[in-house]
Parts: structure tokens; C-alpha cells; sequence
């Protein structure tokens, strides 16, 4: 009888822990770079993630479960991300946000693979995506996306027939480089020099001057965002007057608040702008100002978009099932009309690479200033 009444206790202990699992809160973790050299985009991300999750768990959650977001510090060391990503799958883990720096998502993506955990990053690096790991999706263009319209942009828009090219010199750097480089070779533009800079780099005058020497007809800056505000005001120092054409980074409202008026002119192409002409965008806008006391920038869009996307996505399969998770997000497609937290209509390829409109946009007293819209490449 003993025996009995155990079995019967143990029973309904297992059935209650079984409800709890399935009506408790689903675990979101966050691998960013709040300190070192990546912390104002990891902040920024970071910062996206929170207010989504804020939104998301005052409307009910997901599938009736709050999000429970646990972000842990990389301090911008890969050997630090790689241990924190161990520990967040180890955990239980749903989903694992980030690492944003392309160098530490490397090396910590092999651990969201071994436990087949959905993995999203806001790296840009090409590589991220060209190794067959089916959990790694971007809630970024790939530079091997962003490149070709840059390139493009230089020749057709600016009429330059040689640049100057200034990129850092790490993972993201390097990718963003050789993707460029092969662009305008494609377009027959001249690459009349070739710099390269370290991470962190203070004093860009050599650089600067070596960009001069060169009368290239432009360049192309693709550097980090507080070693592109020191460039730009370098380059305002030394007199340079030619256009200074950017990727993401490079024109984004950190950059922007760094230069100052150095940063006035300068050109870019941006996959997510907070100041692009679009209602929802606005709005989003407007909640992270409220939230933060400060503007949203690329990153902070990232962070935000991509718990929306898990959101959307689980709500379709109908189940907490990270596995399943990544199955579905190969290939799908999500309406911002039916989602308005993704922001714009977006898609994912075999790749976990991101397709979407993008927006060219020109550094205009302090802010961005949407000059186009570049269509999603799907739908060209």
C-alpha cells in the first residue's frame, strides 16, 4: 500500500512539473559585449532585447509563457564567449541572442550547434553563415549582401572610378574588405589603396594622409564606430573633401555623436535605420527614446527584431521547440503588417541569411537622412 500511495505521489509530482515546463517561463539567453571594444553595439543590442522581451511578456508572452532574458557579459573576449555560450545551452536554453562581434559569434556557434539551440546574431561577417551550421541565423545583411549595393552606389551615384579603402583590421573587417574589393573589381572601380587599421586605433593621421596621396576619387570606410568618428575628424583635420562612403557602422548615430560635425556629408548604406520614413519604424523609435533616454541605432533595431522573429516563428509551429525553431526559419518569410515587431517585411534563405529592403542615407546635422530605398534582393 506504501508502495501504492509513493507511486501515485511521485505520478502527480511528474505531471506537475510537466505543466510547469510547459506553462513557465522559456528561457531567452543573451552572449553580448557589454564592455571592451564591443560595447557600444552589444549595448545596443542588448538594449533591443529588453525592450522587445518588455513588450512581448506585458501582451502575454509567447504562446501564454513570459520570456525570462538572462544577457551575461562577454567583455568582448571570444574565449569568454565561447564559455558563456557552453553554460546558456547547458542551461536549457530556448534560444541563444548573440554574440554581436563576428570574431566571437566563431567561435561560439559551435556550441548552439551541439545542443541544436537557435542561435541569432547581429555579426555581419561573411563566414558566420558560409559554414553549414543550420542554427545560426542574422538579424543582419551579410556583408556579401551589402557589399554589391555599396559598390554599386560608389559607381553609379558617386561616379567614382578609384577609392581609397580604410577597413579594421579583425574577423568583421576583413570579411566586409574582400567582399568589397571583389565588388568593385566586378564594377571595373580601381582600388588606389588599400588600408588597413587595428581595433581600438586612436591615431588614424597616417592613414588619413596616405588616403590623400592617393587622390582616389572617394572612400570607403569600414571601421568600427569609435574608430570611425576619430577617421572622419582626421579627415576633417587634414582637409579631405572628397566623399567618404560607409557601411552600417560607419554612419551610425554612435559614429555620429563621436564625429560631430565631422561626420556632416558623410555617405552610407544601412541595412535598419531608426530615422527611415516608415511608421512602425517611428513608432519603435519613439518606445526605445522613452525606454533608454537615448536613439536607437542598427544595433539596437538587431536585438529587437530578432525576439520578434523567434516570437512570429514559435507562434507558427506552435511549440517551444528550438530544433523545430530553426527548421522553420529556413525559408520563412514574416509580413510586418501580421507581425509589426519585425519592423519590415523580411525572409531568411537556406543560410540563415536575412533579405529585406535597405536604406542609403546621408550624415546630415547629427542624424541620418534617408536619400533611398534599396529593394530586398528577393525581390529584384
Amino acid at each position: 500500500m506504501n508502495t501504492t500511495r509513493f507511486l501515485a505521489a511521485a505520478l502527480v509530482a511528474c505531471s506537475t512539473l510537466s505543466s510547469q515546463a510547459q506553462t513557465g517561463p522559456v528561457r531567452f539567453a543573451g552572449i553580448m559585449e557589454l564592455s571592451g571594444s564591443g560595447a557600444t553595439p552589444g549595448t545596443n543590442f542588448n538594449n533591443g532585447v529588453k525592450l522587445a522581451v518588455k513588450e512581448i511578456n506585458a501582451a502575454g508572452g509567447i504562446l501564454g509563457r513570459p520570456i525570462d532574458y538572462q544577457p551575461v557579459d562577454t567583455q568582448t573576449n571570444p574565449g569568454v564567449a565561447k564559455a558563456l555560450a557552453q553554460k546558456a545551452v547547458d542551461d536549457g536554453s530556448y534560444v541563444v541572442l548573440g554574440p554581436v562581434h563576428s570574431g566571437s559569434m566563431l567561435v561560439t556557434m559551435a556550441e548552439t550547434r551541439r545542443a541544436e539551440v537557435t542561435n541569432f546574431t547581429g555579426g555581419e561577417a561573411a563566414s558566420i553563415t558560409q559554414q553549414g551550421n543550420p542554427y545560426v541565423f542574422r538579424s543582419s545583411f551579410t556583408q556579401l549582401t551589402s557589399m554589391p549595393k555599396v559598390a554599386r552606389y560608389i559607381k553609379d551615384t558617386v561616379k567614382a572610378r578609384s577609392v581609397a579603402v580604410m577597413y579594421t583590421n579583425n574577423d568583421y573587417g576583413k570579411g566586409g574588405h574582400d567582399a568589397m574589393l571583389k565588388a568593385l573589381d566586378a564594377l571595373g572601380v580601381k582600388v588606389a589603396v588599400d588600408i588597413s587599421t587595428d581595433p581600438q586605433q586612436v591615431d588614424f593621421s597616417a592613414a588619413v594622409l596616405k588616403v590623400r596621396q592617393s587622390d582616389a576619387d572617394a572612400l570607403f570606410l569600414y571601421t568600427l564606430e569609435e574608430e570611425s568618428a576619430r577617421a572622419l575628424r582626421e579627415l576633417r583635420k587634414q582637409g579631405y573633401t572628397k566623399p567618404v562612403i560607409g557601411e552600417t557602422t560607419a554612419v551610425s548615430q554612435k559614429t555620429i555623436e563621436l564625429a560631430g560635425d565631422a561626420a556632416n556629408g558623410m555617405l552610407g548604406h544601412v541595412g535598419l535605420t531608426a530615422d527611415a520614413p516608415q511608421a512602425r519604424i517611428k513608432a519603435f523609435d519613439e518606445r526605445f527614446l522613452r525606454e533608454y533616454k537615448y536613439k536607437s541605432e542598427h544595433n539596437g533595431m538587431k536585438g529587437y527584431i530578432s525576439v520578434y522573429v523567434v516570437k512570429a516563428i514559435t507562434e507558427r509551429i506552435g511549440k517551444f521547440d528550438s530544433k523545430a525553431l530553426s527548421e522553420a526559419l529556413h525559408g520563412a518569410k514574416i509580413s510586418a503588417a501580421q507581425h509589426p515587431g519585425v519592423l519590415m517585411d523580411l525572409s531568411f534563405d537556406a543560410n540563415g541569411d536575412l533579405d529585406r529592403e535597405s536604406f542609403l542615407v546621408r550624415v546630415e546635422q547629427g542624424r541620418q537622412q534617408v536619400i533611398g530605398t534599396l529593394p530586398a534582393v528577393s525581390a529584384k
